[in-house]
């Protein structure tokens, strides 16, 4: 197995892009497998690393259909649902409390 060719932070030759630069151009890996990576270094710890794709090999990003609007909106719900007095709390419950506010704090919100 060869290699991947690795460069330096901003240096990378025209062609290549990481997967947001991809997204961004409406474009996709599409199955391609790493061709390069970028390397960031720092002072501390080891180098941040992005990998970048052949942007003649990318493909379109594909269109969302109903059924995936369907399956994203079902999702997102369920993130809403507070799983103890099933209400949707209108926002996205923080995993770190599991729960709503007015559940995870009953005391406060008694009044």
């Amino acid at each position: 197995m060869a290699a991947l060719p690795v460069y330096r932070w901003r240096l990378a030759p025209d062609g290549y892009a990481t997967r947001r630069q991809l997204r961004a151009r409406g474009l996709r890996p599409g199955g391609q497998g790493v061709a390069a990576q970028l390397e960031r270094p720092r002072r501390r710890r080891g180098p941040l690393v992005a990998y970048l794709y052949r942007v003649d090999l990318a493909k379109p990003v594909r269109p969302m259909t109903p059924a995936r609007w369907a399956a994203l909106a079902k999702a997102n719900a369920a993130r809403r649902t507070c799983p103890a007095c099933r209400r949707d709390a209108g926002y996205v419950i923080p995993p770190t409390l599991g729960t709503c506010v007015p559940c995870a704090y009953p005391e406060q919100y008694a009044a």
